[in-house]
C-alpha cells in the first residue's frame, strides 16, 4: 500500500481558504456515487497488462470495503473501463504520437473490448445491480467521450469518490473534470494507485489544493454512516 504523505503546509492552505479541511464530509450518501477508475486486467495483470500497475492490486480490498458501503447507504457504484476503439486512432493521434508502435499495439491489445485485458479483475465485488460505464480518454468525466456525467446527473447524484489507477493519469483528469462539471468531489488516498508513492502524493497534493477533498477509506466510511444514520434520524 502506498505510504500517504500530505505535508501539514498544504492541509493548512486547505483550511485557510475552506474553513475546514474536509468541506465535503456533510455528504449526502444517497446522492453519492464510487467511481472505479480502470481497475482492469490491463493495468494489473501480469504478461495482460499494457501498463503494469502493481500497487492497484492492492487498493483492491479498500475498494470492496466502499462499494459495501455505499450501496448499504443508498449510493450507487460506477464500475469505469478503459476502453480503445479504431476511432482513437485518429481522434486522440497525438497521444499515439507520442508513443512507440509497440506500445501503442499492446494498449490496443488489452483494452479494446472483449479481450481479457479490459475486463474487470476479478477480486473486485461487482454487484449486478452496479454500472460499467466505457470511456475513451483518460478522463472519465470527459464530454462526448464517457456517458458517466451525464448518467450521474440524470440520477440525481452530486457528489462523487474516485478510486482506481492510476492515481496521476486517469483518476486524477477524472477527478479535476467532475470537479468543473460541479460535482463534489473526493479522492481516495489510500483507494487509489499509482507506480510510485511520489507520483502518488504528489497528484493527491495538487487536486487537495485547489479542486477538491481527499480522505481515506476509514474516513469515508465513517461519514457515509455518519451521514446515513442522521437521515434517518431526521425522517423519524
Amino acid at each position: 500500500m502506498h505510504k500517504i504523505a500530505i505535508p501539514e503546509c498544504v492541509t493548512q492552505s486547505v483550511i485557510q481558504r475552506r474553513g475546514t479541511a474536509h468541506p465535503f464530509a456533510d455528504l449526502d450518501p444517497s446522492k453519492t456515487a464510487l467511481i472505479v477508475i480502470d481497475l482492469q486486467n490491463g493495468f494489473m495483470m501480469d504478461d495482460v497488462a499494457h501498463a503494469l500497475c502493481t500497487m492497484a492490486r492492492e487498493i483492491v480490498p479498500n475498494v470492496n470495503r466502499l462499494a459495501s458501503a455505499v450501496r448499504e447507504t443508498g449510493g450507487h457504484v460506477f464500475w469505469i473501463q478503459n476502453t480503445h476503439d479504431e476511432s482513437c486512432l485518429e481522434s486522440w493521434s497525438n497521444m499515439h504520437a507520442m508513443t512507440l508502435p509497440e506500445k501503442t499495439a499492446k494498449r490496443i491489445e488489452s483494452m479494446s473490448e472483449g479481450t481479457l485485458g479490459h475486463q474487470l479483475w476479478d477480486a473486485l465485488d461487482v454487484h449486478d445491480g452496479d454500472s460499467k460505464v466505457l470511456k475513451y480518454r483518460y478522463s472519465a468525466f470527459l464530454p462526448g467521450y464517457s456517458k458517466l456525467p451525464e448518467i450521474l446527473k440524470e440520477g440525481g447524484y452530486d457528489t462523487v469518490l474516485i478510486t482506481g489507477t492510476v492515481t496521476n493519469v486517469c483518476c486524477e483528469s477524472s477527478a479535476r473534470d467532475a470537479m468543473m462539471m460541479n460535482f463534489k468531489t473526493i479522492m481516495i488516498t489510500d483507494g487509489n494507485a499509482a507506480t510510485t508513492d511520489e507520483e502518488h502524493n504528489s497528484s493527491l497534493v495538487n487536486f487537495y489544493l485547489t479542486f477538491g477533498d481527499i480522505m481515506s477509506t476509514d474516513e469515508l466510511i465513517d461519514c457515509l454512516h455518519k451521514n446515513a444514520g442522521g437521515a434517518r434520524s431526521a425522517a423519524e
